[in-house]
């Protein structure tokens, strides 16, 4: 991994993989797997020191966060919970022994079975889990807190699980207020903290109830919400708290910190798709990628592959085609499987689950396939140590 490169940090179904290009994001090369063949899905890293995490697991392994210091060489474990690995080791020393497991206590017990995301910032690594749950570390990953004012959070009892569950997939954090933080939870929507965590607001408010009047799915927008299934979620540049969502029926904006949103599907051709991404210094520039329907297969409308850009925060949309399939593509990009760089043209990346990386060194213009016959891809981020 060269300090002057990208790193294009991979969770998959079948463990982490870094994908390294050079200082003129070229020459890719893959690498991995690392993290012992566990279900990972998201990794991030510190591009202050490169340190890098790896959240996963499942019902076999319980939940835990790897963690590499030397640019994926070696990588440690801090299991946060157990699986069906501890009771067969329990009832069998031939196993245990074997797999060098020992009867110590995990901290969490079995409350929780997977980390589904995770995020660096001001100094702290978050995490969220399946059941939905935030949890905060200040010592890089070696001990962990839950954050009790989310888990006690007054409308708990009315959340409901998404397709994968009841899931914390999506943290936004302020990049300069380390007391002010946006999640998402599937299905039940945005949640915002302006005091550590202490207390959260939740923000699904529709600043136009009249565009969710004849929405007939049952997770779309009503009674004056935008609908809970939010997708994937980011905050733009500058001081406004401008935040973007992929919700599982439309794209929408928020202008205020997610007090309201404003519908800016029009122009998309399909109301269903997973993850957004916007420039990292124009807030107006976003991208997403649609799929044909959460009944209809999810794959790009008429299985032709293309990454939407809008220049004019989503008041009109235009698809981006080069380089991607444009015949017989069946493949679905999941909610944290889109990326971004801060150089200069944006790099954006985006992972499949037919197991391809492809890149985009000119904002969207142009695409070309990084990286390809990997696992499934359930994660796409960039660790970039030269900006």
């Amino acid at each position: 991994m060269a300090a002057d490169g990208v790193t294009v940090l991979v969770g998959t179904t079948k463990g982490t993989f870094l994908v390294a290009g050079d200082e003129h994001r070229e020459g890719w090369t893959v690498h991995g797997p690392y993290c012992d063949g566990w279900s990972i899905n998201h990794v991030v890293g510190d591009p202050a020191t490169g340190t890098i995490w790896a959240g996963g697991g499942g019902d076999f392994h319980g939940a835990g966060v790897w963690r590499s210091t030397d640019g994926g060489k070696s990588w440690t474990l801090a299991r946060l919970t157990k699986g069906m690995m501890d009771d067969w080791a329990a009832n069998d020393p031939s196993f245990a022994e074997m797999i060098g497991w020992t009867a110590e206590p995990l901290p969490y017990g079995d409350s929780f079975s997977q980390i589904w995301s995770l995020c660096f910032a001001n100094g702290t690594l978050y995490a969220g889990t399946k059941p939905a749950e935030l949890l905060t570390s200040g010592d890089g990953g070696e001990t962990w807190r839950k954050v009790e004012g989310l888990a006690n959070h007054p409308s708990r009892e009315s959340w409901s699980p998404g397709g994968a569950g009841l899931v914390l997939h999506t943290i936004v954090p302020h990049p300069t207020d380390p007391g002010t933080m946006w999640i998402g939870i599937s299905a039940a929507g945005v949640f915002a903290t302006e005091d550590g965590g202490a207390t959260w607001e939740r923000r699904n408010r529709l600043s136009n109830a009249q565009g969710a009047s004849t929405h007939t799915h049952p997770a779309g927008p009503r009674d004056g919400e935008t609908g809970h299934c939010v997708h994937n979620m980011v905050r733009a540049s500058g001081d406004a708290d401008v935040l973007y969502q992929q919700n599982h029926c439309g794209v929408w904006r928020s202008g205020d910190g997610g007090r309201s949103w404003d519908d800016i599907t029009d122009g998309l051709p399909s109301t269903f798709g997973f993850p957004i991404r916007v420039h990292p210094r124009d807030a107006d520039t976003i991208w997403t990628i649609p799929l044909n329907g959460d009944m209809a297969g999810r794959f790009p409308p008429d299985a032709a592959a293309a990454v939407w850009r809008s220049r004019d925060g989503g008041q009109t949309w235009q698809g981006m085609r080069e380089g991607l399939p444009q015949t017989s593509c069946y493949f679905t990009v999941l909610r944290q499987a889109m990326a971004g760089d801060r150089r200069e043209p944006a790099g954006v990346y985006f992972g499949t689950n037919s197991g391809s990386v492809f890149f985009s060194g000119d904002a969207g213009e142009s695409w070309s396939e990084v990286a390809r016959h990997l696992p499934t891809i359930l994660s796409v981020e960039v660790l970039d140590r030269a900006v």
